[in-house]
């Protein structure tokens, strides 16, 4: 087995599982899904060329191997934890840290004004590199060179923590002078042009093709439910520009409610309900296991979720 190739957080996995000797109860320890912790399971069995854990009438019993691995394991994990932990208790006030943090500019203006006004109290010396998807990819995440990624994810590596911040909902924004407002019909909705605002993913993208319908997200997809589609004119990654788009032209930008709160500043535009159902979308916070006990790290997972549950009820 080589090294290089190995992924380090299945030895995290493993260390669980040998503690716990068994598959759920090791997934509930680490805060992982029970089908992740069995695919991990088979990735380890593979690695070491061991089935590692076998199933008995005792219960899932570990091979002569693992328990040689055991001991080794706690040294390993134990040494690597004591190297990314501080050396005291983290001291929000004085420390200088910078956590960098990739978001889109759907989250970005709702979520980090009020963190940055609370650390000026909290934290006055630390600092943030906030990065957009195209900046990051997943293997920055799971290196801990990123510390966390805010989005909504489709698809996210199974090893990473993830904590829901709020659940949203749709909106439909057209220009007031748009006629359509008056008759805000699905048959007219289809007939009209739209732009379409998301992102393609973390890590640089490569466009949309208008004919690829599986990646648009929550609106088409819900509309390809009903055996519909829209009229796409515009492809957008950036939530402000598609607002001031729909206040310009006559077209319709259907996203999530909370990326209108910061544009709505002015009255040429209008904001309707969809004419078909979309269900909610989920904003995302996820992070590295590496990151999973540093004390800093905990410090800022919990002030953004208070934060973000703060703002889910205003």
């Amino acid at each position: 087995m080589n090294i290089e190739r190995m992924d380090l957080n299945l030895l995290i996995y493993l260390d669980a599982l040998l503690k716990e000797r068994n598959v759920t109860k090791a997934a509930h320890h680490l805060g992982l899904s029970q089908p992740a912790m069995s695919n991990g399971l088979r990735r380890l069995r593979k690695a070491f060329e061991d089935p590692l854990l076998i199933r008995t009438s005792a219960g899932m019993t570990p091979t002569e191997r693992a328990l040689e691995l055991q001991p080794m394991i706690r040294q390993v994990l134990a040494a690597i934890d004591k190297t990314i932990q501080p050396k005291a208790e983290f001291n929000a006030l004085d420390s200088n840290r910078t956590f960098r943090i990739m978001t889109s500019d759907y989250a970005e203006p709702i979520l980090i004004p009020p963190l940055v006004e609370q650390l000026r109290k909290q934290a006055p010396g630390i600092s943030f590199d906030i990065m957009t998807p195209s900046d990051v990819d997943f293997l920055d995440v799971e290196q801990g060179k990123v510390d966390l990624v805010i989005n909504q994810f489709d698809e996210i590596p199974q090893s990473f923590h993830q904590k829901a911040l709020w659940r949203d909902d749709f909106v439909c924004l057209v220009s007031s002078n748009n006629p359509i407002r008056h008759d805000f019909s699905l048959e007219n909705y289809l007939q009209a042009n739209h732009i379409w605002v998301s992102k393609t993913g973390m890590g640089i993208g490569v466009g949309m093709n208008p004919s690829d319908t599986q990646r648009r997200g929550c609106v088409d997809n819900a509309l390809n439910s009903l055996g519909k589609a829209r009229n796409i004119r515009v492809y957008t990654r950036h939530y402000q520009s598609a607002v001031q788009l729909a206040a310009k032209q006559d077209l319709i930008v259907t996203l999530p409610r909370k990326a209108t709160y910061i544009s709505m500043v002015h009255q040429s535009i209008a904001l309707i309900d969809p004419p078909f159902p979309i269900p909610h979308m989920t904003l995302t916070m996820s992070w590295s296991p590496l990151l999973q006990h540093n004390t800093a790290h905990r410090w800022i997972r919990t002030l953004i979720n208070e934060i973000a549950q703060k703002i889910d009820t205003d």
